[in-house]
Order: C-alpha cells, then structure tokens, then sequence
C-alpha cells in the first residue's frame, strides 16, 4: 500500500485494505522509503533457501559465426530438426543472437545463431551495426565457436577476419565449410580445399576441418562429436611436473637462443588457466625469449598434449616481475 507517507499511528485506511482477502498489507512510502524493509523481509520468505533448486549448467555454448548467407541458420535448424530460424538468401535475415537448448545422447548445448559479419564499410543501418554487435558479444560468451565457410568462395578476407575473432577471443573453434553438397568434386578436391583453408588461416593451424551441407545434413552428425573434443580440449589441465619435463626435453633438442653473448635461460614453466589454455613460463630475460622460440615451446606442448581446436596463450616472465 503506497503513499502512506506519515509516520507514527498506524493510517486507518490501511484496514481497509483487509478486505482483499489477500493478507496483511505493508504500507510503504516509495518517496521517503518508509516500509520498504518490511516489505524487502517479506518477499524473501517466499525465496528458496541458498542453493536450492539451483543446477549447475553443464551445456556447451556454440556459437555458429560466418559471412551473411553461409548457412548459418541453416544449420541450427538441420541440427533442431525443425526451422527455428528464418532462412532466407536475402543478406540480414538473421538480426540478434538466437540462443537455443538442444540434449542429445552426446550432451547438453545452446547453439547461438549469430547475424552474419559483413565489412565495417559496408555495415550502414544502425540496426545491422547492433546485430554485428550482438554476434561479437555471442563469441566472448561461447565456449565453442563454428567457423562457417562457403565452400563456393574458399576463405576470403572477411572470413580470415571473422575466424580472428574467435582467435583473438581464445575460444575453441572449429572450421566448417558449408555446401559441399553444391561443389563439383573430383579425386582429392577435399584434400585440395583442405590445404587452401590451411593456408588462408594459418594462425588457426590448430582447428579441426569438417566439410558438411546443411541442406541435406551430411555430416552435421559429426559436429556433436568434434565440439565435446574441441571442448574437452580447450578445458585441460596440466600438471607443472609434466610441462616441466616438456620444456627440459625441447631444450634439449634445441637450444635456448643467445645474443651478444647472454643465453636464455628458462627456469620453469606452469599453467595458470583454461579456456585457452594459459601457461607461463619464467626466465631470466623476457628480451632473450625470440617469438620464433616461443612458438617452437607451444608446438612441443601441443606435440605431447594435443590440444586441438584451442588457441594456447604463452606469457613470458622475468626475473624481478613483480606480477
């Protein structure tokens, strides 16, 4: 019961409020704040106790991210098994991030269909710059990101940008090229593609290629498999004894590099996070420590470990730092 701004007895029209038949009524003021914390006392009666009916969610968060028109939400409906999301070939159909639950045998997802990444110069409406927004803002909260390509165009630029996205972000991806069903084939196309898509994403050496068609479902089975690996992947722990073995063994096999006579020397190395993969390595000079042996150290752990699908970040530290 609002506006009961006085204070002192009790204001009799607050009686009449009984005949509601709903309880005792709470005078509260909303301008001075009187009664709002027996109100506030009231509403958490009715709450749950702390923990209670409160599941821990286990779903992976896919978010599906491409060019407009690569089949994008094609693809979330053939997985549904219903249509779910418009299809349309006309550019911009799709304007928000779609978040839909989907359990299988396999396991819990939400697959997030994304508003196609056009160039910034030709992103004019205010409302396509939200959805490109929207879809950016999809990859920072994904676990796993499918990169979807059509495999009419190969790679473009835009798509080696969009991949960098989720690069960038550290998410686990994987490279589906989309209308393979569409492509005139001959013995070793795939293989060919698959070398072309290589080259053209280079810094995404690590993910995984499948090659599918949304239209007529081939192979879309197998995404299921590949996003619980790339998942499991990007979420592995490693112990420091077993990195440090690692590290004393590409050592060995090749040495720390020297310049004006100083020689790198790398002390330990130890992983400081997941979802990438984080691991730092301390030295005695963060200068010594070329990108060129930075790169050898990951390609050694990703050798003995794997972690496929995943982008590993590498922090150098020095003698003397302080974080």
């Amino acid at each position: 019961m609002n506006k009961a701004d006085s204070t002192g007895a009790t204001d009799p029209a607050v009686y009449e409020f009984y005949s509601l038949g709903l309880g005792d009524p709470i005078p509260v003021s909303a301008v001075h704040g009187h009664g709002t914390g027996d109100l506030l006392d009231e509403c958490l009666r009715y709450f749950p106790p702390a923990g209670e009916n409160e599941e821990e969610d286990d779903s992976i968060k896919v978010a599906v991210i491409g060019k407009p028109n690569v089949g994008k939400s094609s693809l979330v409906n053939r997985i549904l098994g219903q249509k779910r999301v418009i299809v349309s070939n006309v550019a911009g159909t799709t304007r928000d991030a779609v978040d839909t639950m989907f359990e299988n045998g396999q396991g819990k997802y939400v697959f997030i269909d994304t508003a196609g990444i056009r160039r910034k110069s030709k992103v004019e409406e205010r409302v396509e710059k939200f959805s490109v927004m929207r879809a950016q803002l999809a990859i920072e909260r994904a676990d796993v990101c499918l990169i979807m390509i059509d495999a009419r165009d190969g790679v473009t630029e835009q798509d080696t940008k969009i991949a960098g996205l989720a690069h960038e972000a550290g998410k686990a991806s994987i490279i589906v090229v989309n209308k393979w069903d569409l492509v005139d084939k001959e013995t070793g196309t795939m293989e060919h593609m698959r070398k072309d898509i290589m080259r053209d994403l280079s810094f995404m050496s690590y993910a995984p290629i499948v090659f599918i068609s949304a239209l007529t479902g081939q192979r879309t089975d197998r995404l299921f498999e590949l996003i619980n690996f790339v998942n499991d992947q990007s979420n592995m722990r490693i112990t420091t004894g077993m990195l440090n073995n690692v590290l004393a063994d590409a050592q060995a096999r090749v040495q720390p590099p020297t310049d004006k006579g100083r020689r790198l020397k790398i002390y330990y190395m130890t992983q400081t996070g997941i979802k990438p993969p984080c691991f730092v390595i301390f030295c005695n000079s963060r200068e010594l420590f070329h990108f060129s042996y930075q790169r050898y150290i990951e390609n050694q752990i990703r050798a003995v470990f794997g972690l496929e699908g995943t982008p590993v970040r590498i922090v150098i530290r020095q003698k003397g730092d302080k974080e």
